[in-house]
């Protein structure tokens, strides 16, 4: 069985940043439901899901970034690793945004594909944004999260993945909804649906990059007490960068 090695991973990942961005408009595979109705515990949005970039926003290699905002269908969209690659490893990619938008394609589509050029499946995940009311940040995309991996567990086979090798890759707000799938996934932040929903939602490594949210404000120096630490909690890869 083909290993993965997740600091080679790495370091392909971040030497990509050197190139431009070269994969904007091409095709994408098709949505999945992540609920079979109506997101639990959602609240009914004021305004359509909708790319939010104008043309005065900054540009990255000279292209623009989707920025997706109102999003109360969450989906997932699988990018199969080609077959004389594939390494039956899988990435859940969830976008960063600050909880407010998606940057669906800079740190999402474009991963994706990324990821499958190192023979591993992709499936990208498009939570819920921006926060609801009256809930922490990161509750609604909590929910979508956890059933996320318990939909790529119950089609491994279908999806030619292996459940043991499924991992989580998030950026900045992303990064700390990835976070916060390991540190909960003891148990579902929702009432469990159907079959999907009584497998085990703990990835089995992550990827934390540039992640938000991580430190408490009240405790300088201490994990955020939203992020419970543990035993349980996967092997886990973080990385910063600073300006100097």
């Amino acid at each position: 069985m083909a290993r993965i090695s997740i600091p080679l991973l790495l370091l392909a990942f971040f030497s990509s940043f050197a190139a431009p961005h070269s994969l904007h408009g091409e095709e994408s595979p098709a949505e999945i439901a992540l609920w079979p109705g109506d997101a639990p515990d959602d609240q009914p949005l004021a305004e359509p899901e909708r790319d939010s970039t104008k043309p005065t926003d900054q540009k990255i290699a000279g292209k623009p970034v989707i920025r997706l905002g109102n999003v109360s269908r969450p989906t997932i969209a699988v990018y199969p690793a080609p077959p004389d690659k594939a390494t039956g490893a899988a990435v859940l990619v969830c976008p960063g945004g600050g909880y407010h938008i998606l940057a669906l394609d800079l740190e999402g589509t474009e991963v994706c594909k990324w990821l499958n050029s190192q023979g591993v499946t992709a499936v990208l995940l498009k939570y819920r944004v921006p926060k609801r009311t009256g809930r922490e940040k990161h509750a609604a995309a909590l929910q979508d999260a956890q059933r996320a991996v318990g939909l790529i567990r119950q089609h491994a086979a279908e999806w030619k993945i292996d459940p043991s090798k499924i991992g989580v890759l998030g950026f900045s707000a992303g990064a700390h909804l990835s976070a916060s799938l390991c540190t909960h996934a003891d148990k579902r932040s929702y009432d469990p649906l159907d079959d999907a929903d009584k497998l085990d939602c703990r990835p089995n490594f992550a990827l934390l990059i540039y992640p938000g949210y991580l430190s408490d404000k009240q405790r300088p120096g201490q994990v955020a007490a939203d992020l419970p630490l543990s035993s349980d909690i996967p092997p886990t890869y973080r990385a910063f960068t600073q300006d100097r």
